[in-house]
């Protein structure tokens, strides 16, 4: 591990690619502490503190601390995930969207411009009910002071305005790093958010332990629970499934190659943390549109759309089940690798190719990819319970540690896929038949 990130200063492209996701995900720790126009961030930090377990915690947490601050990047990347959401269940629908999936690059790219428009459309209904919902803290947080110095549509297109460029400008940075920096970039967004508040965390737990709440005994079972949950967290993220295959020989061009072997890998976690990712931001979504309404029947949904609520943690749980197939099924397609194995020859051993390969690798994927949505849905499910038996910090939990140690660990392959393309050591250590520190001509 030590001698594959001493390696990464000797790679440039490597270099320049960390250095320019850094810089941007220093821009964007910057822009959270930029204020929006007409409001008093002192008085909406009273508001969160006394509303910490709530829905707005969460929201807190993924906007990064934004909300808290009441920044211009208080929507934070939800709206793109939100319309994102939306695009991958139109495509099992329209057929249209589904042709454009399957075009490659140019229809990845159209793709990404129906979910810029559906971004801009989505932070400019929910940047309009932000703005109402600030309004009534006026009234409803009366005792902390007035959140919203001058009411009025003034304030409600200003405030439209100013959240929704800053979460069109965070879409860009996500892209940006996606392209021209290392790992996928609106995850990274995510995860700089969470890290930000871990310091947070830290302190409020001690602070708990200072005023009796907390004993050293709590405080070590719940460092063995993390660990724990860290531990396994890695221990899935890497499991895979391998399916044997095989090459018959074969002649291409004027080489004759033999028979060979291999295995195709599947991973028991596909979906890596967009399950989660997505779940959480349809339950945020009724929050940010509904928070400032006094209709008992949505107060009463809004209750229910609790972290504390059973009803939440089962819908929670049968959100992630759901997307970890869905997006298991959107990026990964058994007819299409069963296709090319047998273009290229291979077969998996007593199986037929074609239909029957496509039907077996599907079963295999079932099979492995429930066993991946239960773990994660459990890791999800960790912090409710924490929070409701032992009083932790709401983000010392599941979610975001699955976030954190998922995206950290996505990061790590790319960069240790960067410095094998170029003959070094990985982080995993010397490989056979590598050119240590000697650079691919």
């Amino acid at each position: 591990m030590a001698s594959g990130f001493a390696n990464i200063p000797k790679v440039p492209e490597l270099r320049r690619r960390i250095t320019f996701t850094l810089a941007l995900l220093f821009v964007y720790r910057v822009g959270v502490f930029v204020t929006v126009p007409g409001v008093d961030r002192n008085v909406m930090g009273k508001i969160m503190g006394a509303a910490s377990g709530s829905f707005l915690g969460m929201f807190n947490m993924f906007s990064g601390g934004a909300l808290r601050q009441l920044s211009i990047f208080a929507l934070g990347i939800m709206p793109y995930i939100s319309a994102s959401i939306i695009l991958q269940l139109l495509t099992v629908v329209v057929p249209h969207l589904e042709q454009l999936n399957k075009e490659g690059e140019l229809g990845r790219r159209k793709m990404n411009q129906y979910t810029r428009y559906g971004t801009v459309l989505l932070c400019l209904i929910q940047g309009f009910f932000i703005a109402t919902w600030l309004e009534s803290n006026n009234i409803n947080y009366a005792q902390f002071g007035k959140v919203v110095i001058h009411t009025g549509w003034s304030f409600r297109l200003m405030t439209v305005l100013t959240l929704t460029t800053g979460t069109v400008f965070i879409m860009w940075l996500g892209e940006q790093i996606t392209e021209r920096g290392i790992g996928n970039g609106i995850s990274l967004i995510i995860f700089a958010g969470i890290v930000a508040r871990f310091p947070d965390a830290v302190v409020q737990l001690w602070n708990k332990a200072k005023m009796g709440d907390l004993g050293a005994f709590d405080l070590a079972i719940i460092g063995a629970i993390i660990f724990a949950v860290i531990a396994v967290i890695i221990f899935f993220e890497r499991g895979q499934r391998r399916i044997p295959v095989a090459y018959a020989k074969r002649v291409v061009g004027r080489k004759l190659y033999g028979a060979s072997s291999t295995h195709l890998p599947l991973k028991v976690n596909t979906a890596g943390v967009i399950p989660p990712i997505f779940a959480s931001s349809i339950l945020l979504f009724p929050m940010q549109v509904f928070s400032g309404s006094h209709n008992p029947w949505l107060r009463s949904l809004l209750d229910v759309l609790s972290p504390v609520d059973w009803r939440y943690n089962v819908l929670y749980v049968t959100l992630i089940i759901f997307f970890t197939y869905f997006y298991t099924a959107v990026t990964f397609n058994p007819v299409d690798v069963a296709d090319n194995l047998k273009k290229n020859g291979g077969f998996v051993p007593g199986i037929r190719p074609g239909k029957k390969t496509a039907e077996y690798i599907d079963k295999v994927l079932t099979r492995i990819t429930f066993g991946g949505a239960i773990y994660v849905a459990a890791v999800c499910v960790l912090p409710n319970v924490l929070r409701a038996k032992m009083h932790v910090p709401f983000y010392f939990g599941g979610t975001s540690l699955l976030i954190v140690v998922g995206v950290s660990l996505d990061t790590l392959q790319q960069m240790e896929a960067h410095l094998i393309t170029r003959h070094y050591d990985g982080f995993g250590g010397p490989r056979g038949g590598r050119m240590k520190g000697r650079k691919a001509k």
